[in-house]
């Protein structure tokens, strides 16, 4: 059995990989931008209607990110839970949870919401739901609280967050359709994937 240690071990593989393609897009993005914003607007998921929409924007809009805290709280998040959930499941079936949680963010954003998108947060939201079902009762600091609340509270709190933001939106730039499609598709495998084994680890 493999030994899933701590978070704060090294960085597993298609973890590792992953940030380093989100910092190399954000990277082009910075340098080639400029005032116009033609990178983000390229990889950017643009609504179907909008005439700027590309099918492979499903994809590149995953990596693609809106500033600097957006990025950093994205890759710190998929460093905190995703190299947990790698040790887990090993790199193939992690990178297939991911990118398709991904691609469930950017079909719910596409059907549900009017706006374009940027950002890994629909994929996160599947990592974050997939750890709340494997490791329940582990304790989470969810900024900005200082207080320790158990992962399948967590994410129930941050579901009906993004819920209740996406149908009544306050004018903030959050897709939170997208997250809650992640989110969805995120627990939607872990159960199928656990269901002859239905285990947590804590």
């Amino acid at each position: 059995m493999a030994n899933y240690g701590s978070r704060f071990q090294r960085t597993t593989p298609v973890v590792l990989n992953l940030i380093i393609i989100n910092a190399l897009v954000y990277l082009a993005q910075s340098f080639f931008d400029g005032p116009e914003e033609k990178i983000t607007k390229l990889l950017a998921l643009w609504p179907i209607a909008s005439g700027f929409f590309e099918p492979y924007q499903i994809v590149t809009h995953m990596f693609t990110h809106g500033g600097i805290g957006h990025i950093l709280f994205n890759m710190f998040a998929l460093w905190s839970f995703g190299s947990m959930l790698e040790r887990v499941w090993g790199p193939k079936r992690f990178f297939i949870f991911y990118m398709a949680c991904g691609l469930a963010a950017g079909a719910a954003q596409l059907f549900l919401s009017d706006a374009p998108a940027v950002g890994a947060s629909g994929a996160i939201m599947g990592l974050l739901a997939a750890f709340a079902y494997l490791f329940p009762n582990t304790e989470l600091i969810i900024f900005p609280f200082p207080i320790p609340v158990k992962a399948k509270w967590a994410i129930i709190v941050i579901a009906a967050v993004d819920l209740f933001g996406g149908v009544y939106p306050t004018g903030s730039n959050i897709a939170h359709f997208a997250h809650l499609g992640g989110l969805v598709m995120g627990l939607a495998l872990v159960i199928i994937w656990n269901k002859t084994n239905k285990k947590t680890f804590y």
